[in-house]
Order: C-alpha cells, then sequence, then structure tokens
C-alpha cells in the first residue's frame, strides 16, 4: 500500500492535493504517504461496502473526517 500510495500522490490529483497538504502540516514523506495510503485505504472499504466501482470525479478532495 505504501508503494501504491507512493505513486498516488505524485500522479493522482486528489491524492497529491492531500499528500501537500499533509505536508503542509508538518508531516514528513514517509508520515504523509502513510496518510494518503490510509485514505486509499478508507476509499476501498467504502466501495467494497457499497459495492461501487472507483469514479475519481466523484472521490475528488472529498474531506475525511479524523
Amino acid at each position: 500500500m505504501f508503494i501504491a500510495a507512493f505513486v498516488a500522490s505524485q500522479f493522482d490529483p486528489s491524492a497529491k492535493a492531500y499528500y501537500q497538504r499533509k505536508r503542509a502540516e508538518g508531516k514528513r514523506h514517509n508520515a504523509a504517504v502513510i496518510c494518503v495510503a490510509r485514505r486509499r485505504c478508507d476509499l476501498i472499504l467504502a466501495m467494497l461496502k457499497n459495492q461501487t466501482p472507483y469514479d475519481a470525479s466523484r472521490h475528488h478532495d472529498i474531506p475525511i473526517a479524523a
């Protein structure tokens, strides 16, 4: 998941924005990538629960509760 999140933080616009937001909060690179990975896991779990496919336009910049 770490490698997938690392790649997503470079190429996926919503993951990239989330990564940059975490870096702006003062998190180090590895911690910010782990945050992206956690967010991706939450997204995958929601897709499995709702039985819906991934739709980038639907999941773009959705705030995740802490």
